[in-house]
């Protein structure tokens, strides 16, 4: 017998429904590309969201098509996202920090529709437009500009675009598992892949996402995304932020930790999500100025494994550091690392060591580790293998792809990882990027954690490098903080004591910065072809072996 009760569609319109009519009135503050900052509401959003759908349609873009972003987070990248999706037409966020030609193979893969961007990005759409042959209309998103109407004839601007649209316009009922909004990967080992995600999938995981042990949201918080809305959709914040009615403050283009502080401090934001680099910025600028950040309750760090020196900083300043990973390929938050009541007697040492994991998966996520071989490992915490996950908000097959992306069901993750009986679930370092030194495995993540809390550095990677003897050896490449010159002897020295001797790296190699991808991770395979060679001119035979 089935249930007797209302079935609605999951739908994105339904949760700007929710956020007009009931926080209307909650602001969302926007730094704008050209400077200053707009106030603005929910009720506002919803009604410019309305007047987006009702233009798109007068174009002739039809449900079902693509229209692309160039943009930084503010209010009207935030109008596109629920204009664009709820009207049945797909919402498709491009990384300007990609390659022009990476930037025009997505265009054209998605076959979008319209182009709307911020001027920050003009010489991008300048270079690419003669490429881009299905882009019906370049939309810049700002009042008139006559400097950019005389180098792109045929813009038009947003404001003047959706003046005319109707405010009344009427959501269409979709069926909840049309696509909603499209991400595509950075790709870093060939094209970048296109996720497709669907209404459904998007409302579910706004739910997960603001549990209390994920995001905890609320509508009494002032929430920061940091994290690029052209980055998996700002790790779903957005979405989550309007189901639960929370104010939003989106710092446009500064994302440096000056403008950042400033933006918390004037702003009382409780609430901050970014990676790591953008936090070692906040820090900087938070010893520099002397601010106590006190509205900063918590800040979620994800896209990068999290320095402990990092969370212990900020537990200084009475903020909570929350541990998270995810991929495009999960919409994008898996696991979020909140403590269990046990942990609560635990000491803070102790409950740091737990913190350093990714977290334990979120409802609708489910993880499992595999050997080489194939096999199920177990959950103990220390039988590392290959991370597979599946759920609710994961891929199934990318977009225009020939065939599934799933293994048995299961998407592969390119992780090796332990999951301890709780669930939580601890990165020991990327499929390709795990060192594997006389038979034995060496963490990269473990080194990296390790020298980057050294005071005279202020970024690290560490890669495997080929040795004669050992088949790979550890070797670190390192950024030295301004004014500081440590030597290769002073970082190696600082290993010793917190890992066995024979995992200490053999060398330290000193650059003035890492290379960084469209999405700022680290790029190790650019390093592993520069420096993979450096240790096989050395003679190192007296190194311990791992057995």
């Amino acid at each position: 017998m089935l249930g007797q009760m209302m079935k609605k569609p999951l739908l994105i319109s339904s949760l700007l429904d929710h956020a007009e009519r009931y926080h209307g009135a909650t602001e969302i503050v926007s730094v704008n590309t050209s400077g200053g900052r707009t106030r603005t509401s929910w009720a506002n959003v919803a009604k410019r969201s309305r007047q987006l759908a009702s233009r798109l349609e007068q174009l002739g873009v039809q449900a079902g098509e693509c229209c692309a972003t160039l943009a930084w987070n503010n209010h009207r990248h935030l109008e596109i996202y629920f204009g664009v999706s709820s009207s049945g037409r797909i919402c498709h966020t491009i990384n300007p920090r990609l390659f022009p030609a990476q930037v025009s193979y997505i265009v054209n893969h998605a076959q979008d529709q319209v182009l709307f961007f911020d001027k920050t990005f003009l010489p991008l759409i300048l270079a690419l437009q003669g490429q881009l042959p299905s882009v019906k209309a370049y939309v810049l998103l700002d009042e008139f500009d006559a400097e950019v109407k005389a180098q792109l004839p045929n813009v038009l601007f947003y404001e003047e675009f959706i003046s005319t649209g109707e405010s009344d316009f009427a959501w269409p009922e979709l069926d909840e598992n049309e696509a909603s909004s499209l991400c595509y990967t950075s790709g870093t080992t060939g094209d970048p892949k296109g996720v497709l995600y669907s209404h459904r999938s998007t409302v579910l995981h706004s739910f997960a996402a603001s549990l209390p042990d994920s995001l905890s949201l609320s509508a009494r918080d002032r929430v920061m995304p940091v994290v690029p809305m052209f980055h998996v959709n700002a790790w779903g914040v957005p979405y989550a932020a309007a189901m639960l009615g929370s104010s939003l403050v989106m710092p446009g283009p500064g994302l440096d930790g000056a403008s950042l502080l400033k933006l918390i401090d004037e702003e009382q934001v409780s609430l901050a999500l970014g990676v790591p680099t953008i936090w070692q910025g906040l820090l900087s600028a938070i010893e520099k100025t002397g601010s106590k950040v006190p509205s900063l309750k918590r800040n979620v760090i994800g896209g990068a494994a999290c320095p402990p020196s990092m969370i212990a900083k900020f537990r200084e300043y009475g903020v909570e550091t929350i541990h998270a990973w995810g991929m495009t390929e999960l919409s994008p938050i898996g696991t979020i690392n909140a403590l269990l009541y046990k942990h609560e007697d635990l000491s803070v040492e102790e409950q740091q060591k737990i913190r350093l994991s990714q977290g334990r998966p979120l409802f609708g996520i489910e993880l499992r580790l595999l050997s080489d071989d194939g096999e199920v490992v177990p959950n103990d915490g220390v039988t590392q293998g290959n991370l597979q996950c599946r759920g609710h908000w994961v891929v199934d097959t990318y977009f225009h792809a020939d065939k599934s992306a799933l293994d048995d069901g299961w998407f592969s993750t390119g992780d090796v990882s332990t999951i301890d009986p709780d669930g939580f679930m601890n990165i020991r370092d990327r499929s390709k990027d795990i060192i594997k030194s006389g038979g034995e495995w060496i963490s990269t993540v473990e080194l990296e954690n390790i020298a980057v809390a050294h005071p005279e550095l202020i970024g690290v990677a560490a890669i495997a490098a080929k040795h004669e003897k050992w088949d790979e050896r550890p070797l670190l490449i390192a950024v030295c903080r301004e004014g500081c010159n440590p030597t290769a002897a002073d970082i190696l020295a600082f290993f010793e004591g917190k890992i066995a001797k024979w995992q200490i790296p053999d060398d330290v190699i000193f650059v003035d910065a890492l290379p960084l991808n469209g999405t700022g991770k680290l790029m190790k395979n650019k390093l592993r072809e520069q420096y993979g060679d450096s240790l096989l001119k050395k003679s190192d035979d007296s190194k311990p072996s791992a057995t």
